[in-house]
């Protein structure tokens, strides 16, 4: 069923129409000649001398100011808007004046793309502007954009300012409000910064599975999928760790993978259902020398984004600076609870979580006890980056055992801004210990525990070819985006974060 149009879009699309009979494809399909952009004039501009003498920008028209036969508009592109100045007979120098009285004045709207071609120069006013030689219609848009009021106080508003339009509609956010642009810029910093570390360092970027006949290395549901050829249920990769892991065993030192992982389970303002994943398995490594290798990297991180370790998030200003504090599980609960957990069973740990009023159901063993005991009153008070070390064995199943202390492992996790960022094990590489530990996951998922691992034969049959001692890490990319570029939601450092279809 189509749609039916506004008045502005019926008007658009009859100047449209008018333009193509004129002769002006307001479609072209040729390469643009662009030789500079809007923020290097605007930096670079002097008026004793000639370097701005014959430029060639292009961008959407964004306002316009039509005095008879010259003209002011402005024009954005990539890198943020600059005025123009257009007079009829420098575009139009012959007799005929169509290009200027009938497509620039009339046929043009704002939201079209153009180029132009001139020099630039001041005022009187002193407002830098693009004096045009050469005007060329490049996209004619037959929808408006939204449009952007400012009050009294100074406080802007508009369509974008509404999240279900901003994050539906990213292309019209990303132009109506270009400093969004900033987040994903420094989104791609964040990134590349931990690509050139860990590259530095020697480790290898590789690629694996997304879609996988098991999936596994996380406790999440996973989204099921049908491969028609080969007949067989497939999963969406909830974590990349078992495949990363056998590449160590295939003899390479160190690996790393940017991941795209699905995870199908509740959306809030932390969490997407399809998320990127940093993961990172460096051979005869532990956990102790991978939590120095974490600070090291975001720290670097840090400085390669903003230039400096402490980063505004909020009200906080948090700081990335070596080294970071550290907790052990049970010295975190005992520190912002005053109860000492360490050498309690289960029931005594239910009983114990209830008195705290921390909500527990059934299905929940010894190791979901803890985290929910955590996760309730301690990490929310964790702003600075910090370590979190020597989790319980049943919170663990693919961590190895702490080589000093019984029942834990040697795993961390780092909370930053009351999230967690990351979360690193020693590997377990016993392959019978493996094997025992997918079995208690076994009984859990019998007892309903929705996020309790399969029994995975072929990564079992991995590590009795041998593994040797191996760290691994996984980075939350987008949990630490919202950090290093200081937004308050999951969907605003995601271009396009899921939603409900339209309508619903």
């Amino acid at each position: 069923m189509t749609r039916p149009l506004s008045e502005q879009e019926l008007i658009r699309r009859e100047n449209l129409q008018k333009m193509i009979d004129l002769g002006i494809n307001p479609y072209p399909n040729e390469t643009y000649p662009i030789s500079h952009y809007s923020n290097e004039i605007h930096e670079g501009f002097a008026e004793d001398n000639e370097k701005y003498s014959a430029v060639c920008l292009a961008g959407r028209l964004m306002s316009r100011r039509i005095m008879g036969k010259a003209s002011f508009a402005e024009i954005q592109d990539t890198h943020g808007r600059i005025q123009i100045y257009v007079n009829r007979d420098e575009i139009c120098p012959g007799e005929d004046k169509t290009l200027y009285n009938q497509v620039f004045k009339k046929l043009l709207d704002l939201g079209d793309y153009i180029g132009i071609k001139g020099h630039a120069f001041l005022t009187q006013t002193g407002t830098l502007s693009i004096h045009v030689t050469e005007l060329k219609v490049l996209s004619k848009s037959v929808k408006p954009l939204p449009v952007v009021k400012t009050d009294a106080e100074g406080n802007t508003y508009d369509a974008v300012s509404d999240p279900e339009f901003k994050y539906r509609q990213r292309y019209v956010d990303l132009t109506v409000n270009p400093e969004v642009r900033q987040t994903f810029v420094q989104r791609s910093a964040m990134i590349n910064a931990m690509r050139e570390f860990m590259t530095q360092k020697g480790y290898l970027e590789v690629e694996t599975p997304v879609l996988q006949p098991l999936y596994g290395g996380a406790a999440a549901r996973p989204f099921k999928t049908h491969h028609n050829t080969l007949d067989t249920q497939f999963y969406l990769r909830i974590a990349n760790e078992l495949y990363l892991k056998r590449l160590i065993v295939g003899g390479y030192d160190g690996v790393f993978e940017f991941a795209k992982d699905f995870r199908n389970e509740g959306m809030s303002r932390f969490h997407n259902p399809e998320f990127t994943m940093m993961e990172l398995y460096v051979a005869y490594k532990d956990y102790e020398w991978m939590m120095d290798f974490t600070e090291e990297m975001l720290e670097f991180v840090a400085m390669k984004v903003h230039g400096t370790t402490d980063i505004q998030v909020g009200d906080n200003v948090i700081s990335f600076k070596r080294p970071w504090k550290r907790f052990s599980m049970y010295g975190a609960i005992e520190h912002f609870t005053g109860v000492d957990v360490s050498e309690m069973d289960e029931d005594t740990m239910r009983k114990a979580a209830e008195d705290m009023g921390v909500h527990i159901d059934k299905t929940m063993a010894r190791g979901k006890i803890i985290d929910e005991i955590f996760g309730e009153k301690c990490e929310h008070q964790l702003i600075q980056p910090t370590f979190i070390t020597d989790y319980p064995v049943e919170m663990s199943p693919l961590a190895k055992k702490h080589r000093d202390k019984p029942g834990l492992v040697e795993r961390f996790e780092a909370i930053c801004n009351a999230k967690e960022i990351c979360n690193a094990f020693s590997e377990l590489n016993d392959p019978l210990d493996q094997r025992q530990r997918f079995e208690h996951q076994l009984e859990l998922g019998k007892r309903g525990d929705e996020e309790a691992m399969q029994l995975d034969e072929d990564y079992l049959r991995a590590l009795e070819y041998g593994m040797p001692p191996t760290a691994g890490i996984g980075i939350g990319i987008d949990r630490l985006a919202m950090i290093m570029t200081n937004q308050p939601s999951i969907q605003d450092v995601l271009l396009f974060p899921q939603m409900k279809p339209e309508g619903e």
